[in-house]
């Protein structure tokens, strides 16, 4: 009886903890002796979302552009979440431009992530 007590203490000042630090994890709970430890558990965040990088969608594209005409090509890769390959490749486009690359000459790669 007393150490189950002590036991839910002790997880009721780890959870006061976690939610006054916001940055610090708890440290994991010590194994009682009499108690079977189960296998390790896939954990979620606590808002049932994971984050958008753990999602293997969309494509990588690389682009040669140049700042100027007689200039050599440089690569420039984009990152875009699109299915679309098109989408994807004006995504690119657009980002290249925006990065200061007026000259965009061909599409060198375009890899389903």
């Amino acid at each position: 009886m007393s150490d189950e007590l002590s036991e839910f203490e002790q997880s009721v000042r780890r959870e006061i903890d976690a939610f006054l630090k916001p940055g610090h994890e708890p440290s994991p709970r010590p194994d009682l002796p009499g108690e079977k430890s189960p296998g390790k558990k896939r954990t979620k965040p606590a808002d049932g979302h994971e984050s958008a990088k753990s999602y293997k969608t969309g494509h990588l594209v690389r682009l040669a552009v140049r700042t100027r005409k007689l200039e050599t090509d440089t690569v420039f890769e984009h990152r875009s979440t699109s299915i679309s390959k098109l989408e994807a490749q004006l995504e690119a486009e657009k980002a290249a431009k925006k990065a200061g690359y007026p000259i965009i000459g061909y599409v060198i790669d375009i890899q389903s992530l």
